[in-house]
């Protein structure tokens, strides 16, 4: 079987780990300093950060579990990006403990005890059910990675190319049901950690918009790492450019989908014209919030679907990788279009209370600097291909086609 020496990570990647360590520090003293004059931004912030670099773990399982069941040489030549990210899932419950120690500071359901709405909904909207529920979604997900991600490994083990398509099955089997699973575990942490920012509003499509949001937040930031390590051993005889082609058509079909699915939701709320249903986008179509969702659509959608039709685009690896940051920035705005301007709670509620803050920025510099250092910490663990896997020689080839 291959020698795993040969694919081990580089060592660059512990500087940038020790780079991403020293900026989340910096910024982690910072946002406390900040909470502790603005406590509601910062920990709007925070979860922004959380949203924004949580997603991409958690888009990173989706991934992973998708491309078990699709198979394909792009699937081969990231899975142990994708798995890296995947495990990042282990450090969330850590990030979130800010958020659950500020929950009355951070959602004004809290304070609507007798609020007929909040009342309807029981002890499903109560500080515990939500903390409880949070528990669950880390669990669930936890199984989900800890799984596939052992398998993987035991696949690297496998002494013969028998018992290695043994462990690929296993893990293409537990998929099919799983996508099922983290479907509906996205759907109900985007409502419950994001929608409920909005007591009174809700979407059936909110979770679908999330599955589909980190999926493509997961696939540019591996585009974006792969780039970087494409021209250094051992991804140098790894990667090609049919490999960035596949990425890049996926980037493409995720951005598609990303606006149809917000279109949808918009269009579905205008057809109905609800009072509780069209404050949501009143709110953010005016003023400086109707200009960010107008960038939204230019940068978020109209830009990045023209640049990747161009084929020989989605050929360049640096070329791509930008504009896989590119998106990664809108992603982050898109975030923070969903997030900034709910109501706060100690101005009674009121959305013109919502306003930007030097915070925001502070957030997911702050969770980001942890999220890449426990990322690059993962990457370094295993070699940077499934060296076992039945199909990676094919996968080799197949990027290095014309």
């Amino acid at each position: 079987m291959t020698n795993l020496e040969n694919y081990q990570a580089p060592d660059e990647i512990n500087r940038w780990r020790t780079l991403a360590l020293g900026i989340g520090g910096i910024g982690l003293i910072i946002w406390a300093v900040g909470c502790y004059f603005d406590s509601q931004n910062a920990l709007r912030s925070w979860l922004l950060g959380f949203i924004f670099w949580g997603g991409i773990g958690v888009g990173g399982l989706g991934v992973l579990i998708l491309q078990y069941l699709t198979g394909g040489a792009w699937g081969v030549v990231i899975r142990r990006t994708v798995e890296a990210a995947s495990r990042t899932l282990l450090i969330l419950p850590i990030l979130f403990i800010p958020l659950a120690v500020g929950v009355t500071h951070l959602y004004e359901w809290t304070h609507l005890e007798n609020d007929p709405i909040i009342q309807g909904r029981g002890w499903y909207l109560t500080v515990g059910g939500w903390i409880a529920r949070a528990v669950v979604y880390f669990i669930l997900w936890g199984v989900m990675a800890y799984l596939l991600n052992k398998w993987s490994a035991n696949q690297d083990k496998a002494a013969d190319m028998e018992e290695s398509a043994k462990w690929l099955g296993t893990a293409t089997a537990f998929s099919g049901p799983t996508m099922v699973a983290f479907a509906l575990v996205v759907t109900f942490a985007a409502v419950d950690w994001v929608m409920t920012l909005e007591p009174h509003w809700f979407s059936t499509i909110w979770g679908m918009l999330f599955i589909a949001g980190w999926g493509l937040s997961c696939f540019c930031f591996v585009v974006a790492i792969l780039a970087l390590l494409s021209d250094k051993a051992p991804m140098n005889r790894v990667l090609g450019k049919r490999h960035f082609h596949d990425l890049g058509k996926l980037m493409l079909a995720l951005v598609m989908v990303w606006a149809y699915f917000n279109f949808s939701q918009y269009l579905i709320i205008w057809s109905g014209n609800i009072p509780e249903e069209t404050g949501w986008y009143l709110t953010r179509t005016k003023g400086v919030w109707g200009v960010i969702g107008l960038l939204l659509i230019l940068f978020h959608f109209a830009f990045p679907f023209l640049i990747l039709l161009q084929q020989d685009f989605k050929r360049k690896a640096k070329l791509l990788a930008g504009m896989g940051v590119f998106i990664l920035v809108m992603r982050l705005v898109d975030m923070f279009y969903l997030i900034a301007p709910s109501p706060l709670i100690e101005h009674g509620g009121g959305h013109e209370a919502s306003h930007f803050s030097w915070l925001y920025l502070v957030g997911p510099i702050a969770v980001g600097g942890l999220w890449l250092a426990f990322f690059f910490y993962q990457l370094k663990q295993r070699p940077m291909v499934p060296i076992n896997d039945p199909f990676l020689e094919n996968a080799i080839k197949h990027g290095k086609g014309h």
